[in-house]
């Protein structure tokens, strides 16, 4: 006897070093598959013989098919359910966690999301998840300690898009998995790559654009940053997920055509270049159908046609039409009325694996609904295939120890130069910037005072500290107007005051700041005894509500007055006024842009902002980013504000989305409607050439490869972004005038220096989704290349020939449109 438990303990460690030498072998790569995180393996045969499920030998394909053998169906149900979210209905038998952090089931970590159901017999750990896209999203405190778990603030998802640098959003997305790992989460909840559809949407700023193409090479690249370090990622919301208020119940109804060229591409490029290991289903419907209970959706489209091999999670509480009222500290359990008894069954069959957080309700309704076959045990098997093929992926069932030792230090200083590389230079008359060295500068504008550095709810991070404007500008020489720092800070300060408790709230959307009375007297005179005047106009958004259009995409009256005032001030004592813009989504611009001398779109630079902002303005770093979306000149110019807010207007249920595929700069150039500030837009303190581009052919057959050089004709060292535009035949369908379809950044450099940049055209980039043949066609005929350094300003013409109509992928026929109106067209 004594000789066999020997045996059986000397097998046990062999296992768990060679789990864990694997996992520090290789962690990017998938992790041997060993149940430890101290949990008991409790089904050894009599000879001491290892079960199927627990052999690592074997494939996960063959354990796990072994494991649900052995599964009773209250395993099954907890497995394809979380265990519950502070303040809800939590699934029995596991702690709710007290918001003072009281109490915490031990395998959670404090401000984590959720959790996948430990299931302690089988040896099946709980798998955590972790907001969100501008870092891990955790608790700073924890019970009975005294040092802090701050995570890295990086700039927004609006922010990083306009770097136009996929290299750099992966070094991003590799450290927020890195800070993730060593926090002990399996999967981040992230990146968000919904369109930007409309400037007033709340979640804009997680988002990359309104053009699909740089929205999934965005999500790509930081999805492969993130699994780098073996964390799965959630890419999310999936789909059409483009407004926040009732966000819950809200149907969206659109054409076939829309949803696969804007709000559907994005999402497939990524899940064909990254494999994320899952992807989150938004809360709305598609043309009457909840995405997370649409078949159409989940699975014949994610996984038959694109290939998707991942699990799929709902968003918290998708399919329920109000989640106020699960709310424990408002109801006794669930209201009836907030949602479909049949949806959770609903939601297993289209192929939704995990239902998250997981409630009490759901568990019972589903095991009455496997118990009188309802709910087959097929479907229940073949989600729970996907949830332990991603448990059994994950750094927890790998052996990895969370060391929560990240280097925050090194982090910061990629957030530093991430914001950097994406702010924006939108206006520079007559050199106004860089500033001069040791300029006094005058900050006027309570966003000066308070640089946002990322938006409320899930896409937050509790970050350590965010840099000021003014400590970035004095760090660097630079000397602040004391009055008016005095001024501001103090009536910052008392305003900051009245938010606090609503800070504390996930959902809470903070208001815009508003601003001091400041006499023109004060004006005058800091325009005398100052080199310079900056404003900050400053922009808050958040989850679950939207913006509107008086004094937040509208620049409020006292910001108009103060921009009018200290730009009369300092003109007429020929001194510059420069205007930042600390925004995630766009604002008006063209009713004051003309009255001072430089602008930047600093959008959301998280928790390095202030430095980020100094470095740009100072010229220690030469604005290279460029706008991945269109600032209008009146919000009634984009082409979905007549029917963004949905109806009823006081609680929208439904959405039109008439505009069809002309959303942001296809709308703006093909309809021939004149932005303030155009999609690709950016400027630069110095100048760049293009050459002649090089075409492999004047065929395209297969695919075509271009060369170009990009030279550096100024006076300084810099970066240029080139924007590959494509015009296409006409052929039997309506057509934007022209498409992004590929882009490169050149390295640094310096003046008189020359890079050569490629691209790639493949058959789908030539091609336009057909309906009416459930295809994308390419259509014969001469195809016009733009190289652009922005959307109308081109740079170099070419030209190829695509001899034959070409059917590049036949699809199912799905997803149509339940209203039937006739998407916008251009008669082009």
């Amino acid at each position: 006897m004594r000789k066999k438990n020997n045996m059986m303990k000397k097998r046990f460690v062999l296992y768990a070093l060679a789990g864990f030498c694997a996992f520090n072998l290789s962690k990017a790569q998938t992790y041997p598959q060993i149940v430890v995180n101290n949990q008991r393996f409790s089904d050894w045969n009599k000879d001491g013989k290892l079960q199927p499920y627990e052999d690592t030998r074997l494939s996960d394909y063959e354990r796990i098919n072994d494991l649900i053998s052995r599964l009773s169906v209250d395993d099954k149900i907890h497995l394809l359910l979380g265990t519950g979210m502070v303040g809800f209905e939590m699934l029995k038998g596991f702690e709710a966690i007290d918001p003072k952090g009281v109490t915490i089931p031990s395998y959670l970590i404090p401000g984590s999301a959720g959790s996948t159901t430990p299931i302690d017999k089988w040896g099946v750990p709980a798998v955590i998840f972790t907001d969100g896209p501008a870092g891990v999203r955790i608790s700073y405190k924890r019970k009975g300690e005294t040092r802090t778990y701050y995570a890295t603030g990086f700039p927004v998802g609006a922010l990083i898009s306009t770097t136009w640098d996929t290299e750099l959003a992966k070094e991003v997305g590799n450290a927020i998995g890195d800070e993730a790992l060593k926090y002990g989460s399996d999967i981040q909840l992230a990146p968000a790559l919904n369109i930007i559809r409309n400037p007033l949407c709340g979640r804009n700023f997680e988002y990359f654009s309104e053009d699909p193409l740089i929205a999934g090479k965005f999500a790509s690249a930081i999805t492969q940053g993130i699994q780098k370090n073996g964390v799965g990622v959630s890419l999310k919301h999936f789909a059409a997920n483009n407004s926040e208020n009732n966000r819950m119940d809200l149907d969206v109804h659109l054409s076939q055509r829309a949803l696969r060229e804007i709000y559907l591409r994005g999402f497939e490029i990524a899940v064909k270049e990254s494999n994320p290991a899952t992807i989150m289903s938004s809360y709305n419907k598609i043309n009457g159908t909840y995405t997370s209970a649409s078949y159409d959706l989940l699975t014949t489209i994610l996984r038959h046609e694109w290939g998707f091999k991942g699990a799929v999670i709902t968003d918290w509480f998708g399919g329920y039409a109000d989640v106020s009222a699960i709310s424990d500290t408002s109801h006794d359990g669930i209201s009836k009325d907030s949602y479909d008894e049949d949806i959770f069954a609903k939601q297993l069959h289209a192929g939704n694996d995990l239902l998250m957080p997981g409630t009490q309700v759901q568990f019972e309704t589903l095991k009455k609904y496997i118990e009188t076959k309802r709910l087959s045990i097929e479907d229940v098997n073949n989600c729970l295939r996907n949830v332990l093929e991603m448990i059994y992926k994950s750094p927890r069932v790998a052996g990895y120890v969370p060391t929560n030792n990240p280097d925050l230090k090194s982090h910061a200083l990629l957030s530093r130069k991430a914001a950097s590389e994406g702010m924006v230079l939108l206006k520079n008359e007559q050199g106004a910037l860089p500033l001069n060295k040791g300029s006094k500068i005058a900050l006027f504008g309570s966003g000066s005072y308070n640089i946002i550095a990322g938006g409320t709810g899930s896409g937050n991070v509790n970050k350590a500290y965010v840099i000021s404007l003014p400590k970035g500008l004095e760090d660097n020489g630079y000397v602040i107007d004391k009055n008016l720092n005095q001024t501001y800070s103090q009536f910052v300060k008392e305003e900051l005051a009245k938010t606090e408790e609503l800070k504390k709230k996930l959902l809470a959307i903070l208001p815009t700041l508003t601003q001091p009375t400041i006499k023109e007297k004060a004006i005058q005179n800091s325009a005398k005894e100052n080199d310079i005047a900056i404003i900050t106009i400053g922009r808050e958004a958040g989850e679950s509500g939207d913006r509107k259009i008086p004094d937040d995409f509208d620049l409020s009256e006292k910001e108009q007055n103060l921009i009018s005032e200290v730009s009369k001030a300092f003109h007429q004592q020929n001194k510059k006024v420069v205007v930042i813009i600390n925004s995630g989504s766009a604002i008006e611009t063209s009713s004051w842009k003309d009255k001072v001398d430089a602008i930047v779109w600093a959008s959301l630079p998280g928790q390095e902002g202030g430095y980020a902002i100094t470095d740009v303005l100072s010229g220690a770093v030469n604005p290279s980013g460029k706008l991945t979306q269109t600032l209008p000149v009146k919000y009634t110019d984009v082409s979905s504000s007549s029917n963004f807010d949905g109806v009823p207007a006081e609680k929208p249920t439904d959405v039109s989305y008439k505009e069809g595929i002309y959303v942001g700069y296809r709308y703006f150039n093909t309809f021939n409607v004149i932005p303030s500030y155009e999609f690709g837009y950016g400027l630069s303190y110095t100048k760049f050439d293009y050459s002649e581009p090089v075409l492999s052919s004047a065929e395209f057959n297969q695919k075509l490869l271009i060369s170009l050089k990009v030279k550096n004709t100024g006076s300084v060292e810099g970066k240029e972004v080139v924007q590959l535009y494509l015009s296409t035949p006409k052929g039997n369908i309506d057509k934007p005038s022209k498409e992004l379809k590929g882009f490169a950044k050149t390295r640094v450099l310096k003046p008189g220096e020359t890079q050569v940049v490629f691209f790639e055209l493949q058959p789908k980039d030539l091609a336009s989704f057909n309906p009416l043949a459930s295809a994308w066609i390419a259509d014969a005929g001469i195809y016009k290349i733009e190289f652009n350094s922005s959307l109308t300003n081109t740079k170099q013409v070419s030209n190829f020939t695509l001899p034959n109509k070409l059917i590049v992928e036949k699809v199912n026929n799905v997803l149509n449109n339940d209203l039937n109106f006739q998407d916008l067209k251009s008669n082009r």
